[in-house]
């Protein structure tokens, strides 16, 4: 007995070792994959000066990268949840790779949006199977995977302005062909992921697995979702006024140039990453009820002030609205997978691919308005969104309905 207990504590720790390098692997992938996909919108700028385009255009090109995502997301986690694919990952890779070779090459606008739509594709490949595979490395702690999931890929978000200010200003559109070795990494690591995936599906398949599941009225649950996909309109729509259109509010406000405007991007991106990794503990040891309270919430002050504020106040408000907005997400994909246990990968692709698409379709609303009011009058506008975080009253406990159920 004692030599059967010491085995499989052995065992147990050599797993869970496994398990954080696979989440570090994802992260690590998450990080070139959104560094690639922010290169877009960091290039804004020089498209706009080279090919004359107007906010309505810049709106639609990222309407259109967002959109292809949204819509794919979901109908691949449905899929998956039924049949997992473990190397599509490293397919869907391949998308994003053609996708950044074209954007490099392409001086017509309509190849502009096809170039947007691959890098699409690939984002709607990766976030819901990757989500799952970091589910199923995280050992129970289902908030801190997320988040260290998931902030990868703020990081790299936040490096796609650098990279785009300090290479791809300087020798021109043409350098993004450069980054596509990032998505030939990608792929490689994604690969080796894969086979990880598939040797665990076999290994859980032998061995029944308990989880204590809190059922909740068909209405309760829909009222729930509904709740958290307003929540997560609001957060997607007031970033998406920072992550699209920031670096033309600092220039045409303070004067600012483009790179010192990207490099302002870059800090309010790096408190967006910062954010998403506290979000994540702080929901699995307090609730993520709590978190999402005060992320959506608490954020309302400071997007009020902002529209008022001097350049100074102006990078504090932002990289506090980047660390407290953020910090909601992985608490919502959560809080959304314990609410329909078992599909894992519809609610992480309906999750991600409502938020591209609604960060997608707000850009492009956005950008019209910027350019019949003036970009000042979108950040006002946006400023009262986070009074939707009122709306979370309206979530069940479920944290406290678990905690009841394990003391049966």
């Amino acid at each position: 007995m004692t030599e059967t207990t010491a085995t499989a504590t052995a065992d147990h720790a050599n797993a869970n070792n496994t398990a954080f390098a696979i989440i570090a692997a994802l992260s690590f992938c998450h990080l070139l994959n959104d560094m690639m996909q922010s290169m877009l919108a960091a290039i804004y700028p020089m498209l706009k000066a080279s090919y004359g385009l107007d906010f309505g255009q810049i709106g639609f090109l990222t309407f259109t990268f967002q959109v292809t995502a949204s819509l794919l997301q979901p109908l691949v986690g449905i899929y998956t949840d039924r049949r997992p694919q473990p190397y599509s990952l490293s397919i869907g890779m391949g998308f994003t790779l053609v996708g950044l070779i074209l954007l490099a090459f392409a001086h017509q606008f309509w190849l502009l949006l096809a170039a947007a739509s691959l890098v699409g594709v690939g984002s709607s490949v990766f976030h819901p199977e990757s989500s799952r595979m970091a589910r199923m490395a995280s050992g129970g702690r289902h908030g801190l995977a997320q988040s260290l999931f998931q902030v990868g890929g703020n990081f790299g978000s936040a490096l796609g302005p650098l990279l785009a200010a300090f290479v791809v200003a300087p020798r021109g559109q043409s350098s993004v062909a450069g980054f596509s070795f990032a998505a030939l990494v990608a792929m490689i690591v994604l690969w080796q992921v894969g086979n990880w995936y598939s040797r665990r599906r076999a290994a859980n398949a032998k061995r029944p697995v308990g989880h204590i599941h809190v059922a909740l009225p068909r209405s309760r649950v829909i009222l729930a979702l509904g709740v958290l996909g307003i929540l997560v309109f609001s957060k997607y729509v007031y970033m998406a006024s920072l992550s699209s259109y920031y670096t033309f509010y600092l220039i045409d406000r303070f004067g600012l140039s483009i790179r010192d405007s990207q490099l302002l991007l870059f800090v309010f991106l790096g408190a967006v990453a910062a954010g998403t990794i506290i979000g994540g503990p702080i929901g699995d040891r307090f609730g993520r009820k709590y978190v999402i309270w005060g992320s959506i919430l608490g954020v309302l002050p400071f997007t009020l002030a902002l529209p008022y504020a001097n350049l100074f106040w102006t990078a504090i408000l932002t990289v506090v609205i980047g660390l407290v907005l953020a910090s909601a997400f992985s608490a919502i994909i959560v809080f959304a997978q314990e609410l329909v246990p078992g599909k894992v990968g519809m609610i992480a692709g309906l999750f991600f691919g409502f938020a591209f698409g609604i960060g997608g379709t707000g850009a492009a609303v956005l950008g019209y308005v910027a350019d019949v009011k003036g970009i000042g009058f979108v950040y006002h506008l946006c400023s009262f969104l986070p009074l939707l975080g009122l709306l979370t009253v309206f979530l069940p406990n479920i944290e406290g309905s678990k905690a009841a159920a394990r003391r049966k």
